[in-house]
């Protein structure tokens, strides 16, 4: 079996191709819950992020200490980030901490991805990743 490739690495694919097609045909064969959420949180308007712009300083030592994790193991402490989640109960820093506590478990290469889709700058960031391109692979997935 196929190593599964990290989300990073499916959207380089995503942004070497040229057709559209193949884009959306890209998206679907790696279909995943991590997949659809980062690209639902990067241009799904409705789901709001309670975190500060930008990337929190990472420091590289102290981040091979942490045990590492796939992405797709973290996604489902995203509902802790948003807007009308439950993380809305959590104090302000407990709730970044939980968030910084993630980007240093996961590859450092995803860092980057998981901050770009919090903060909704995801568009241009892989050549022809657009909300549109995202709608049409997985229709329903962002609320329009």
């Amino acid at each position: 079996m196929a190593k599964k490739l990290l989300i990073t690495e499916v959207l380089d694919l995503v942004a070497k191709t040229d057709s559209r097609k193949e884009k959306i045909a890209i998206l679907r064969e790696h279909n995943s819950l991590e997949l659809r959420d980062i690209l639902k949180g990067a241009f799904d308007d409705t789901v709001q992020f309670l975190l500060p712009p930008g990337v929190p300083p990472i420091d590289e030592k102290e981040k091979k200490l942490y045990d590492k994790t796939r992405l797709a193991s973290e996604t489902k402490k995203f509902r802790y980030f948003v807007k009308g989640g439950p993380g809305e109960q959590v104090n302000r820093v407990r709730r970044e901490k939980m968030f910084i506590d993630i980007l240093y478990r996961i590859d450092s290469k995803e860092v980057p991805l998981v901050c770009h889709m919090k903060d909704k700058t995801l568009e241009g960031v892989y050549k022809g990743l657009t909300k549109k391109v995202v709608a049409e692979a997985f229709p329903g997935l962002i609320v329009e």
